[in-house]
């Protein structure tokens, strides 16, 4: 294979032109702009070498609404092309690269991100923190995301994108299989992200368990900081798993190793199981979160404590232990015996239980509570009933005998979809409306918000409800075109309604992000939702040093017991305030990694190997970096204080 066929357009249409000659005018108008305006240094001082945790979540947050939005296209041509039978929108093999890569980007560079974005942003303040327990290892934890993300999306326009599906399941993503470098992509951007999400994950453990405010013992913590320390847990058990997978995949691909193959002592399923004892996990480290955020929603707009505090603490390490007991239930239908897929079977079963706990106590906490319907509390309310249908669904879809009707068909992709949706993006979008006030200084437009709830609850339910039974009816996922005898053509163009009008529920929170930004008031409470825990202690948005005076916590509701029972919260003066350096390093590092990745991809190995001496002399030259970091004087955090303070 010569040097132009390693790096050919995959589809040489006008729809990739068209998005290449995009990229290279958005890149062109960027460099412009930033010449332009002289911003190259503010750039370089205040965001890529920021160690702020605020920033970097401000960042992780930035990254995943663009994937939103990238993978948002692929799931509107997804349901273009199956509109109608027989379509001739994309064709077959355009249409596998647009599914594999729909659900990477959903569930590893969106979901993931937005999920860290909150972490990063809320978990220190909420437990009364300066910043994370390693500010610059949470850098370099972003960078390697982001370049991942960047390595796999350069995919679609040089060399191919993956085409094997989301899971990537061998054989078919073997070299005899997947001929292209598309799944070289996937094997090497999931990994270098994979890298940051447990550095990440080693982090915010740390930061959780040793960097709380006094009087802060775990059991009052609030709920999405619980939620936070055991999905960071899980975390740290199940990624591993995932690296030592992919990095089999990579030799089998890129060294002619038979890790994975039918022949030569290889194990095809051995995949498969890799996969999924990282995959079932990472399904609730995306829930759990989520999960946490909804307890923080729903106490405080239904002016109540969360009802069952203990019982949702026990649920969430209960359900983080279930969650590497289910993994099998994957392949029910591929020959395991009716031992292990009964095994199996009760333990998917029970994991519904811990689950069931947690709405009971959402439904209780709102029981005689003054519901307040603000724009997340929408969000939370909405959740509760679609999450429920995705849970039953899923019970179906546990019993081992059932699943061979249901499994690989529409049914299926329909049941993640109502449980990964509400569960996460709807979670995500209420935490981004809740804590907005907070990173930015000024609140959302209530009533676009709801026009946006409403366009996106409901126009979901369109798309994916049909789904349910094209699937019963036999539809099977993955399939890229059907003939009109049969029948799927009507409940295929409902969903592609459906998805138009998830589109334009999107669209107008970006329109509402744009319209809040130019005409909101600026002069906000440091509390506009009347909240109850820690983080809404402090400004809004939140200074560079998070509190002026450390916390003093006496309660699970410290801040709203300051509020309302006179329970002091701040003891002590002001102080000089020690600031961590920010830190080139984490950037040039991961855009190193970015060339080692690419240079993996299309086996250059000279590139590949001055690249990891790069990684290693990085490594090297942090080891010598002084940490001193700076302080911030007493009369600088007073002037601030007054400034935020509206005082002059």
């Amino acid at each position: 294979m010569n040097f132009f066929d390693r790096f050919a357009i995959p589809h040489p249409s006008p729809a990739i032109y068209a998005s290449m000659v995009a990229i290279g005018l958005t890149v062109i108008a960027i460099i412009f702009g930033l010449t332009y305006f002289k911003k190259w240094g503010y750039l370089w001082r205040e965001w890529l070498t920021t160690v702020d945790h605020k920033r970097i979540g401000i960042m992780y947050l930035i990254s995943a609404l663009l994937m939103l939005f990238r993978g948002g296209v692929d799931a509107l041509m997804m349901r273009a092309q199956t509109a109608v039978p027989e379509n001739t929108l994309l064709d077959a093999q355009h249409y596998n690269e647009v599914f594999t890569t729909h659900g990477v980007v959903m569930i590893i560079f969106m979901a993931m991100p937005f999920i860290y974005a909150l972490m990063n942003f809320v978990v220190p303040l909420q437990i009364g923190a300066r910043d994370v327990a390693f500010p610059r290892l949470n850098a370099l934890s972003f960078w390697l995301f982001f370049m991942g993300a960047m390595l796999f999306n350069i995919s679609f326009v040089i060399g191919g994108s993956p085409d094997a599906g989301w899971t990537s399941y061998f054989p078919l993503a073997g070299n005899d299989f997947s001929q292209s470098v598309g799944t070289n992509y996937y094997m090497l951007s999931i990994q270098i992200a994979g890298i940051g999400t447990l550095i990440s994950g080693i982090n915010f453990i740390t930061t959780i368990l040793k960097m709380r405010a006094p009087g802060m013992t775990l059991m009052k913590m609030p709920m999405f900081t619980w939620t936070a320390f055991i999905t960071n847990a899980i975390v740290v058990f199940a990624f591993p798993v995932l690296t030592i997978a992919l990095l089999l995949g990579t030799m089998d691909r890129l060294f002619g190793a038979n890790f994975f193959t039918t022949t030569n002592g290889g194990m095809d399923m051995l995949w498969a199981n890799l996969f999924w004892v990282w995959g079932h996990p990472e399904v609730y480290i995306l829930i759990l979160p989520a999960f946490g955020i909804y307890s923080e929603i729903i106490s405080t707009f239904s002016r109540r404590n969360l009802y069952g505090y203990k019982s949702m603490v026990a649920s969430i390490v209960i359900i983080s232990f279930f969650s590497f007991l289910v993994w099998t239930h994957h392949f029910f239908t591929m020959g395991q015996g009716p031992l292990t897929n009964s095994i199996f079977s009760i333990t998917t079963m029970a994991i519904a239980i811990p689950t069931g706990i947690k709405i009971f106590n959402w439904l209780l906490t709102m029981w005689k509570g003054k519901i307040k319907f603000t724009v997340p509390m929408l969000y939370a309310v909405g959740f509760i009933p679609i999450f429920t249908i995705g849970g039953v669904t899923g019970v179906m879809l546990g019993m081992a005998s059932a699943d061979y009707q249901y499994h690989n068909t529409m049914f299926l992709v329909a049941h993640f979809h109502y449980t990964i949706i509400p569960g996460v993006v709807f979670a995500m979008l209420a935490g981004l409306t809740y804590w907005w006030p907070k990173m930015f200084g000024f609140m959302l437009n209530e009533r676009i918000g709801k026009w946006a709830f409403w366009f996106i609850a409901v126009s979901f339910n369109v798309t994916f409800f049909p789904m349910f039974f094209t699937g019963l009816d036999g539809q099977a996922r993955r399939m890229y075109t059907y003939s009109e005898a049969t029948g799927f053509g009507p409940l295929n163009l409902i969903s592609f309604v459906g998805a138009v009008g998830l589109a334009i529920g999107f669209a107008l929170i970006v329109y509402n992000v744009y319209y809040s930004t130019r005409y909101a008031s600026r002069n906000i409470s440091s509390d506009p939702w009347d909240a109850r825990t820690l983080e809404w202690a402090t400004h809004s948005p939140v200074p560079s040093y998070n509190f002026a005076v450390t916390p003093q916590v006496g309660s699970i509701e410290a801040f709203w017991d300051a509020k309302k029972k006179n329970i002091p919260l701040f003891r002590g003066k002001i102080d000089k305030i020690h600031m961590p350096n920010n830190s080139g390093v984490p950037f040039i590092m991961s855009s190193i990694f970015f060339v080692w990745g690419f240079s993996f991809v299309f086996s250059m190995w000279i590139p590949a190997i001055i690249t990891t001496i790069g990684i290693f002399v990085c490594m090297a030259h942090r080891s010598f970096e002084k940490d001193d970091g700076y302080y911030i004087s007493v009369k600088d955090v007073e002037d601030t204080e007054k400034k935020l303070r509206g005082v002059s």
